[in-house]
């Protein structure tokens, strides 16, 4: 969707009159979307005098095309600014501008390629290396729109930085970005004429062959052939990504239902029910890459940043390149409000218990279950409902069941769509139980004896013991990460002290890594605690967890003991405090069982309160369940 498109004349004239920003406002809200606060109106106010300067050249005929704030499709992503038309041999080139009204930056750190920090939205964020954000853009239109393939039209990525000091240059260009910079170059305030020489490389006149811009509005929006071999060879190079047993009949009658949705046009909605480590993430990876590959427009979705940001770096193998051509199809519900009715042919929903009615921002947003089903002829939902967190999670399938009924999706909800076999905790079904009986989860528990299930369930009285004991496995391939449920504050987020957690024995750590969205593989953040938003859909070999104050054990009645009010005030998200007894329970619960199943091989555990420790300790040593 483009919001204001002119030729070169007309845009310029709107920059003289000075009505540019209130046009440009004027229309954003015509097409319903989610900006025109102070902040951009300035920025708009701002920029495109700098624009016009660029364009306003007697080289550039005033027939070539502009367009600004032209909406990605089915994303909330917006290219600031797009000069179309063609060079002086008459090759159709469009280019792409990201603006920027920043005045310096800094590297953040030599393993985060793709950041810098700088002073934006009142404070020092992490945000996009400008020329990465223009990049990733290109590529979009370059992996989904057909007609740009077809036609050959090249794609010219750059970045305008107006404001920005040039003793501040060598931030931006510095080594590590080079790949970025390479391909979508940027310019300051001292390259007006370089970044004028740049545009007029590449666009002179208006296109010979039509107009440029209804191709960039209306052509068809599919995954290119480029994109589906590029993740073709990724997920099947891939080994963690075969599919076992029942996952494979899953994936049978998605593909299949994906067909008679594309013959006869109608929605379904299938449900797709399991455990944890039952390998829902691993049917839903595959599912994306056998739709792509079948040139079905379809994207993985998960509210969690965490598991999309983990399955991008073990896709692409950490290459940047490949980071940006599939990034688009790992995507956040967020948005999903302004995309068409059955704009997908199919969206994967992976953790979908863990949707809400509406995320902070997304203001044209009214419930994510809706809003995935409206926007999908076939929508696929993969959830556990004993991993809701927060009293914000909706996704069930009660709730499912009730949007699928308004928007008229079939819903398909059998036996062969329930996941049951463990791929996680060594395999065994039995220490999923264990768990439930550990936490009490249930009114009924078998005896389970541990001693027989080959998994290295310990308990600690020392928490630097523990960590000591993860930091052994973790040497041997990175995959042991420490955990904890909500009772611990973010003091270091919040400027209050250099650690977050304190306990017996002088153990201190840190909440993960604020924007280390690759927490969970990041060579660095062993020393981190994760917290369950990071950690929920992702798995290691071992996990430590630490139990806080918000379980306890009384040894009279022999009944765990859940506090709510033992939940940090910092924690802004799980809604726990404010629940009633027994939603807090069932929260409480749920998360420390999500945090216990995370490992492959083994748990380690500390708990806070004496007593439940040694409870924990009779159980794991006994095998038995409480009479």
């Amino acid at each position: 969707m483009i919001v204001y498109s002119a030729d070169k004349r007309s845009f310029i004239q709107d920059v003289k009159t000075n009505v540019i920003a209130t046009k440009i406002l004027n229309l954003i809200r015509e097409r319903g979307l989610n900006a025109g606060q102070e902040r951009e109106f300035a920025a708009w106010h701002n920029s495109m005098k700098f624009m016009r300067d660029i364009v306003d050249d007697s080289e550039i005929e005033d027939e070539v095309q502009i367009a600004i704030e032209y909406n990605i499709p089915q994303t909330s992503k917006r290219v600031d600014f797009i000069i179309l038309g063609a060079d002086e041999k008459d090759k159709e080139n469009i280019v792409i501008v990201e603006l920027k009204q920043w005045s310096r930056a800094e590297k953040v750190d030599d393993d985060m390629h793709f950041s810098v920090r700088t002073y934006v939205a009142n404070d020092n964020r992490i945000v996009c290396h400008p020329s990465y954000q223009a990049y990733s853009y290109s590529r979009f239109l370059c992996n989904y729109s057909q007609t740009i393939n077809e036609r050959s039209i090249n794609l010219i990525p750059c970045a305008y930085l107006h404001n920005y000091l040039p003793a501040y240059k060598p931030a931006l260009s510095d080594g590590i970005y080079k790949e970025w910079y390479s391909s979508a170059p940027f310019f300051i305030m001292d390259e007006v004429q370089q970044f004028s020489d740049f545009v007029k490389k590449h666009v002179t006149k208006k296109s010979s062959h039509g107009d440029l811009l209804f191709l960039i509005e209306k052509g068809r929006i599919r995954p290119t052939k480029s994109l589906q071999d590029a993740l073709s060879t990724m997920v099947r190079g891939t080994p963690v990504f075969d599919l076992l047993d029942e996952q494979a009949v899953c994936f049978d009658m998605c593909v299949r239902t994906m067909l008679q949705c594309l013959k006869d046009q109608k929605k379904r909605t299938i449900l797709i029910q399991g455990g944890p480590g039952t390998g829902k993430s691993v049917l839903a990876v595959n599912l994306l890459m056998h739709f792509i590959t079948c040139s079905c427009n379809a994207a993985y979705v998960t509210k969690n940043s965490a598991p999309r940001q983990a399955f991008l770096s073990i896709l692409s193998g950490n290459k940047a390149e490949r980071v940006a051509d599939i990034t688009q199809l790992f995507r956040s519900p967020f948005g999903l409000s302004q995309v068409p009715y059955n704009s997908y042919d199919c969206l994967i929903v992976d953790e979908a218990h863990r949707l809400v009615k509406r995320m902070y921002g997304d203001w044209n947003g009214e419930n994510q279950v809706k809003e995935c089903i409206n926007a999908s002829l076939l929508s696929v939902f993969m959830l556990d409902e004993d991993q809701a967190v927060t009293t914000k999670d909706i996704g069930s399938v009660q709730e499912i069941k009730k949007w699928c009924e308004v928007l008229g999706s079939t819903v398909i909800l059998r036996e062969e769509t329930k996941l049951t076999s463990q791929f996680r905790c060594n395999g065994s079904d039995a220490y999923i139980q264990f768990i439930d009986n550990l936490l009490q989860r249930k009114e009924e528990s078998l005896s389970i004896p541990l001693s027989e299930l080959n998994y290295d369930f310990r308990v600690f009285d020392d928490p630097i013991q523990m960590r000591e004991e993860l930091r052994i496995k973790n040497a041997i391939n990175n995959k042991a990460r420490m955990v904890a449920g909500y009772c611990y504050d973010w003091n270091v987020k919040n400027h209050r002290g250099d650690v977050d957690i304190e306990l017996p024995g002088g153990f201190q750590a840190k909440w993960n890594l604020e924007n280390d969205k690759i927490w969970a593989i990041n060579q660095r953040s062993f020393e981190e605690v994760g917290c369950i938003h990071t950690a929920q859909g992702l798995e290691f070999d071992y996990v430590g967890v630490l139990i806080g104050k918000d379980l306890s054990f009384n040894k009279e009645t022999g009944r765990i003991v859940v506090n709510k009010y033992a939940i940090s005030r910092d924690d802004k998200s799980s809604g726990i405090r404010g629940a009633n007894d027994e939603e807090a329970r069932r929260l409480i619960l749920n998360t420390y069982k999500t945090l216990l199943t995370r490992g492959q091989k083994g748990c380690f555990v500390y708990c806070e309160d004496d007593d439940l420790r040694e409870y924990f300790k009779e159980m794991t040593y006994m095998g038995n369940t409480l009479s």
